[in-house]
């Protein structure tokens, strides 16, 4: 548990604090008061493989959010740094999902289309969906059911793009 205090900063927390009463006269001091709020913690987990070697496979599970994005940016810009284009996003784990886990997507398949390559969402919980299609990010980033679906998109991608050095 974490003490936080309500509304006030936390350097305020505990002090004594004189008062005005609705007459404009000073109340007597009083103690602030506290909230003990439980910081929640949803750790994220993403396991990495590599079905082909430009494709990575990335198994998401937990929360995706502002507390964990960073992760899950760190393993997309590590598989980019490696060379891979073409990003699997397995979400099928992913009870939740806020602006920042979208912001992710949407940045990384900006920079996989450059280089050419792909993003697709696999399987995504009934929640996460529901995100992705209220923001519109389903009408821009492909959603499958299977990896084996998104493989054969991205085949189809690579056929169209043409070979590539």
């Amino acid at each position: 548990m974490t003490t936080v205090p309500c509304g006030l900063p936390r350097v305020l927390a505990g002090r004594r604090r004189a008062s005005k009463s609705p007459t404009g006269v000073d109340a007597p001091d009083r103690q602030l008061s506290e909230v003990r709020v439980s910081i929640a913690q949803n750790p994220l987990s993403v396991e990495v493989t590599l079905p082909r070697e430009d494709v990575a496979l990335l198994t998401v599970e937990g929360h995706l959010d502002l507390d964990t994005a960073t992760d899950l940016q760190a393993h997309l810009a590590n598989q980019l740094h490696h060379g891979r284009r073409h990003f699997l996003l397995d979400l099928s784990a992913v009870p939740f999902m806020d602006s920042s886990g979208m912001n992710i997507i949407l940045r990384v398949y900006q920079e996989a289309r450059g280089l050419p390559g792909s993003v697709h969402v696999i399987a995504p919980t009934p929640a996460v969906r529901r995100v992705l299609d209220l923001t519109g990010v389903s009408l821009t980033v492909p959603i499958s059911e299977k990896v084996d679906e998104a493989l054969e998109l991205v085949d189809r991608q690579q056929l169209a793009d043409g070979p590539q050095d």
